[in-house]
């Protein structure tokens, strides 16, 4: 029934141009080109065998042949994959593209969706997932993009397969959202809800995204509201600053300057992001959340602390938790694992409990700093290590010999420890 829905919603939803305003043809070599058509002279193509363009057509997972441009930027660090709104095919928008090449000095993908341009089959909402995943395949294998490099632009309905995409990809570099929809029953009627009808559930998956997101809008688009917009960046785990340009409708904002400019500098800003920088950002992020709800309310806390409240798992922990006798995992033995097993006193995360022993891990076999004797070890004799052993107050265990036990009723009043036989 919900896909019955779905394939009556993409009839409302897909207005592909008719007829298409370009077509492809093969050069002598082999090779494909773009050609406007007789009725459309709005772009004009280069000519055949130019470089700077490459004229791809790539086989999705549903049986459709998707029709892509590859532009290409000799100064480019990042590529942009374009997700087109609709009503319109790369004819119209291949000079928008020459645009976007050159003043942000860019690498561009774009691609025509099923049924739309020169792409065969017919526009539904999975079709258009398919057809990003087999592109984004093609950027991978082709032209050697990792998503590291990748940042997605998804235009009204292109928010639907970029957000998508967006979504799979945990190491994207970024996103941009221009005239982004929630949904596509969201665009026709003001809800909270999902219907099974409904296309493009961009509301939720814009949680799922774990890149910086930029959302484009103008405040006058009687299309898709500019609440739309509003909330798909209120949404965004990394929202970056939105550009919400005063007066604009739903498909003239590229014509206010403040686009082109807003666009750059969000471009420039991904190129200087590095893994390193990312991750601290998304660190401190999480330390002023962590402050401003209190460290040891995050439920990592060891259950066994016997402080007042739970402890903190941070080296750093400045939570005042009453930590100064339990430790906050500030352990200078080389083994976490070690501090457990040797002295069994909580005070070891803080500093050693044998100052005066030079062990290696805490809990292997300990060497007698004093004598330098391993047969003090194996000695079953209390005298032997009393005699040598610089470690006489090294709390509940004997370091030097050989795992005895404490007599019960063990003489504290001289400082010194009487040792009992070994039984085994």
């Amino acid at each position: 029934m919900g896909c019955m829905f779905s394939h009556l919603a993409a009839k409302f939803a897909f207005f592909p141009p008719s007829p298409p305003t370009y077509h492809l043809t093969k050069t002598p070599d082999g090779k494909l080109s773009a050609v406007s058509s007789a009725s459309s002279s709005s772009s004009t193509f280069p000519s055949a065998g130019d470089p700077s363009l490459d004229v791809k057509v790539v086989k999705t997972r549903r049986g459709n042949k998707v029709t892509a441009f590859y532009l290409r930027n000799p100064n480019a660090r990042l590529t942009l994959l374009y997700s087109h709104g609709n009503a319109a095919d790369l004819g119209q928008l291949f000079d928008l593209f020459v645009q976007l090449k050159v003043n942000l000095r860019v690498n561009l993908m774009g691609y025509d969706y099923s049924g739309y341009g020169a792409s065969t089959g017919k526009p539904s909402e999975y079709d258009t997932y398919a057809d990003i995943e087999a592109v984004y395949e093609c950027l991978q294998t082709d032209y050697g993009v990792g998503q590291e490099d990748l940042i997605l632009y998804g235009q009204s309905v292109g928010s639907g397969p970029t957000l998508h995409l967006a979504s799979k990809l945990p190491r994207l570099r970024g996103v941009v959202l221009h005239s982004g929809i929630l949904s596509g029953l969201r665009v026709l009627c003001h809800v909270k809800f999902k219907f099974c009808c409904d296309i493009y559930s961009n509301v939720n998956k814009i949680k799922k995204v774990k890149c910086p997101v930029l959302v484009i809008h103008g405040t006058e688009d009687d299309v898709v509201n500019w609440l739309h917009g509003n909330r798909l960046w209120k949404m965004a785990k990394e929202p970056y600053e939105p550009l919400w340009i005063k007066g604009g409708g739903h498909c003239n904002l590229e014509i206010y300057p403040d686009y082109i400019r807003h666009l750059y500098r969000f471009i420039q800003d991904m190129e200087n992001t590095t893994t390193k920088s990312r991750l601290k950002k998304i660190w401190q992020e999480i330390r002023r959340r962590d402050e401003s709800t209190g460290c040891c309310s995050s439920g990592l806390c060891r259950p066994s602390c016997s402080c007042p409240k739970p402890r903190c798992p941070k080296p750093s922990c400045s939570c005042g938790c009453g930590c100064s006798e339990c430790g906050c995992f500030k352990c200078s033995c080389p083994s976490l694992k070690g501090c457990f097993s040797c002295c069994k006193k909580p005070s070891c995360f803080s500093s050693c409990c044998c100052p005066k022993f030079k062990c290696s891990s805490c809990f292997g076999k300990p060497k007698c700093p004093k004598c330098s004797c391993w047969k003090c070890l194996k000695c079953p004799e209390t005298e032997c290590c009393r005699s040598c052993c610089c470690c006489l107050g090294c709390f509940s265990w004997l370091c030097c010999c050989g795992g005895g036990r404490r007599k019960e009723g063990e003489r504290r009043g001289t400082g010194t420890t009487t040792v009992a036989k070994s039984e085994g």
